[in-house]
């Protein structure tokens, strides 16, 4: 029997939730690992190689440290659910010329529920991920999210959305390590092709991180829809013509396609007059 009881661990096959299942076990928890097929390439438009938490490498990764560290390891498929709430919203804001954050809605409506799910019907008490952040319980009983140790690495903002019930079943065991912290473990740990693999910063189903040629393969004739619209300046003037609004964020500097001969952000998107306001 455990020392700790049984604990379901996300696995996607990356060095922190490769590390956070071995340090869960060899504190005693009965580990079990779960990869979440979330998303293929094949159906975004992508000829390039799949690649990120969700590829065939990846899961493999993911099982094969279980197995050799003897704990069970299940893949999970819930590319139905994913798509229909996940990427239709995201398609769905940018056209709306808001800029979404699919992970929140990922964290809030689909990966916590399938987690606890999963661990209901494996009795598990708890689930981990390789998240880092800190989960505390407060003197009046709710459970608070806060930063992980090393700031820069912090993911306690894309979490904010998990409800309190899910929380109070919820480990983080990274949030008092640094990314570094976690490399140097997983060399300790003998995985030295764990601890070399890159860092991954894109969206699960936009391959190469280019959203926009995922919104194209996505919305039929988006660029007849949307070209030719205005930049305008926030007096009303217009300054030239960009490729259609979707392709815009509020903040943005880089990518506007236009010389201004200083600095210019976008402030506001019009959907609407498919005007961008610099």
């Amino acid at each position: 029997m455990s020392k700790h009881g049984r604990i379901l661990v996300a696995m996607s096959g990356g060095v922190d939730s490769s590390v956070a299942a071995v340090m869960l076990h060899e504190q005693g928890y009965e580990v079990i690992g779960l990869t979440m097929k979330t998303w293929d390439y094949a159906t975004s438009g992508s000829s390039s190689k799949e690649t990120g938490c969700c590829s065939l490498d990846s899961i493999n990764d993911a099982r094969t440290l279980a197995v050799n560290y003897g704990f069970p390891h299940y893949i999970l498929d819930i590319r139905d659910e994913f798509g229909d709430f996940v990427i239709d919203n995201f398609v769905d804001e940018y056209l709306a010329g808001r800029t979404p954050n699919p992970c929140v809605l990922c964290n809030t409506h689909i990966k916590w529920e399938a987690l606890l799910k999963r661990a209901n019907k494996l009795d598990c008490e708890f689930i981990a991920t390789g998240h880092y952040a800190n989960i505390r319980q407060h003197d009046n009983g709710r459970y608070v999210i806060s930063k992980g140790k090393d700031e820069n690495k912090d993911q306690s903002y894309v979490l904010w959305g998990v409800s309190q019930e899910n929380l109070s079943r919820t480990k983080f065991p990274l949030g008092s390590f640094s990314k570094s912290d976690i490399r140097q473990m997983a060399l300790d740990m003998g995985q030295e092709e764990l601890a070399k693999k890159s860092e991954s910063y894109e969206i699960c189903f936009v391959p190469e991180n280019d959203y926009r040629s995922f919104l194209r393969h996505k919305v039929e004739g988006l660029d007849e829809q949307v070209a030719g619209g205005n930049f305008v300046t926030s007096d009303g003037m217009i300054v030239g013509q960009h490729k259609g609004y979707p392709f815009y964020t509020i903040g943005q500097r880089k990518g506007l396609g236009i010389a201004f001969g200083e600095p210019m952000f976008v402030t506001q998107i019009m959907p609407e007059s498919n005007t961008v306001m610099l």
